[in-house]
């Protein structure tokens, strides 16, 4: 259909040139597991990321003897891209006024990007497809119901152990949302002095959880669902975030029409009719990890 390919060159409704690179820029600096995972290189037909499994051994000999042989053992981690993409209509003011529609998608789209990839890789939502992976099946430890002679920082401890117990790994890093920053806050010695910050005057965010960094970020929470059987509550994530990698096919890609014709939820909304037109965009990212037993979620009680 003529005129439904409008890009930012078409006369008219043309946007600065750099919008797509800070956008990109914006959603990376927005999206905790793109600031934490390592990043590489990710062709439009995915990459096979090898993986070490094993070192070698060394034992000890006798003089004389033969020295042993032993090698490391390698597998691969299979990524592909999956596009990411989110379509969104405005008035035809925003035509009349570009800087309004530049601040309007560099402050709003970076956030609904990350926000959707980030959970998507903590296990919050499906999986786009095969070799994108997700931290759905990580083991859980619950911080808001301890247990017998079981405190919130034993729990804490207890997140630590887990991800060490696979292979000697360790947590490089926690997402916290601000109900498990809470419950952080709420770890006291026996005295009831809180652990994890040092002034109740002076500080209001958790910076460290036992020596490894913490950031808050509201992607790590997921509501948890009441019946029979409920789920928990996600309140965080942590674990050895050396051992993830994404990637994207290409940066950002923006496209603009003042005359397609969009499916909202089975809403048709003919932009041209309306004195509308509508912003696309769009990029192919991948996510993986090499076990997901380096990872612990978080949990919060089950509702009632």
């Amino acid at each position: 259909m003529a005129g439904i390919d409008i890009n930012r060159t078409t006369s008219g409704i043309t946007l600065p040139k750099e919008v797509s690179a800070e956008i990109w820029a914006k959603t990376q600096e927005a999206s905790f597991v793109q600031q934490r995972a390592r990043r590489i290189e990710l062709p439009g037909g995915g990459v096979d990321v090898p993986i070490i499994t094993g070192d070698p051994v060394a034992t000890w000999v006798s003089e004389t003897d033969e020295k042993p042989v032993s090698r490391s053992t390698f597998g691969t981690k299979n990524i592909k891209g999956y596009t990411l993409a989110v379509i969104e209509p405005f008035s035809n003011q925003f035509r009349r006024d570009l800087p309004a529609l530049y601040n309007a998608l560099v402050g709003r789209l970076p956030g609904v990007l990350a926000k959707t990839f980030d959970q998507t890789a903590f296990g919050f939502q499906a999986s786009p497809g095969t070799g994108f992976d997700t931290l759905a099946s990580a083991p859980a430890v619950s911080l808001t119901t301890p247990g017998a002679n079981r405190t919130q920082y034993d729990q804490f401890l207890a997140a630590l152990e887990s991800v060490a117990t696979v292979g000697g790994s360790d947590v490089t890093g926690w997402a916290l949302s601000v109900q498990a920053e809470i419950a952080a806050m709420g770890a006291k010695d026996e005295q009831g002095r809180p652990l994890f910050i040092d002034s109740i005057r002076d500080q209001g965010s958790i910076g460290q959880v036992l020596a490894r960094p913490a950031w808050k970020t509201a992607h790590a929470y997921k509501p948890g669902t009441a019946g029979s059987p409920g789920t928990p509550a996600t309140l965080g994530i942590a674990g050895d975030w050396d051992s993830a990698v994404w990637g994207f096919v290409e940066g950002l890609s923006i496209s603009i029409s003042d005359q397609a014709t969009l499916n909202d939820g089975g809403t048709a909304i003919h932009l041209w009719q309306r004195n509308m037109f509508a912003v696309r965009v769009e990029f192919e990212v991948g996510f993986a990890v090499r076990d997901v037993n380096r990872f612990v979620r978080l949990t919060g009680n089950t509702p009632s």
